[in-house]
């Protein structure tokens, strides 16, 4: 079976990207003030508690920009932060160590943000058997690095994108005209298109859930803003036949009654589209 054809991520493009935004044609305050010849150390600083992210990604942006500089990791990527902890010292041109300092940070503080979220959600939950799972809602051209820093939390990325999974929400159950059309228009396109791909379903009630299980032929059923209660009822009727995720407005103080109803899977908007991202800060040292 034939699968999707993507892409992959290119970390090297992003950062082209990302300092041809912010250098373009030179980074001139470092030009003026310091000499080409000034070779310094930085270090990063932890300036308040939680999960460390993005250490791998920042050793590979300074390397990217100037493969002269010296990166001497200290802490790793996952690891539980105290503020004032030093994660990684990097040696080397003054410049060069300064015209990347926003682009590490930025990527950094976000994705250590994102961790932290992630790792309090899953120590919530790490007795029952879900998985805690992110969305597409995510910052563009930021996904790959949003859903890694998922991952480093303890999460379980759900599909990257719309070319890797079939799902099928609301709006393509409406436009079909039903579940039972979907599911079979999307049977029919998977077998034209000779592709193999998981098929995941959003149900708005029990009547959409008793026609998704009647009529087959998916991987999970997704139960959308129902209640607990509703979810456990839910549980009962699926007895397994297919994974089970619940979605929809789940927090931070909630999320631990939906895993104690027996789901396998529960997706969080907020572990990346409201996150907090964490205070780190990038200092030379003199």
């Amino acid at each position: 079976m034939k699968k999707t054809n993507h892409a992959p991520f290119s970390l090297e493009k992003f950062v082209q990207r990302a300092l041809e935004e912010d250098v373009r044609e030179g980074d001139h305050t470092s030009l003026s003030c310091i000499s080409e010849t000034d070779i310094g150390s930085a270090e990063l600083i932890v300036k308040e508690n939680g999960v460390l992210a993005g250490v791998d990604v920042a050793k590979k942006v300074f390397q990217l920009f100037d493969e002269t500089l010296e990166f001497e990791q200290i802490l790793h990527d996952g690891d539980a932060v105290l503020k004032g902890q030093i994660a990684f010292k990097v040696h080397g041109r003054e410049r060069s160590i300064i015209t990347t300092e926003r682009l590490v940070l930025n990527l950094m503080q976000r994705m250590s943000g994102i961790a932290t979220t992630t790792s309090k959600y899953v120590q919530l939950i790490a007795h029952t058997k879900a998985k805690v799972l992110d969305t597409r809602k995510t910052t563009p051209g930021m996904r790959w690095f949003e859903k890694e820093a998922v991952k480093i939390g303890g999460g379980v990325n759900h599909r990257f994108g719309l070319f890797d999974m079939i799902m099928i929400k609301d709006n393509h159950v409406d436009a079909a005209g039903s579940i039972t059309d979907a599911l079979n228009r999307v049977h029919d396109y998977l077998t034209y298109k000779n592709m193999d791909l998981r098929i995941e379903v959003e149900v708005r009630d029990f009547d959409e859930l008793e026609e998704t299980m009647s009529h087959g032929g998916l991987d999970r059923i997704m139960l959308d803003n129902f209640t607990v209660e509703a979810t456990k009822r839910a549980v009962q009727l699926i007895n397994g036949k297919f994974e089970v995720e619940s979605s929809g407005g789940i927090t931070i103080d909630t999320i631990k009654s939906y895993a104690e109803s027996g789901v396998d899977f529960i997706s969080v908007g907020a572990l990346t589209h409201s996150v907090k991202s964490l205070d780190l800060s990038l200092k030379i040292i003199k």
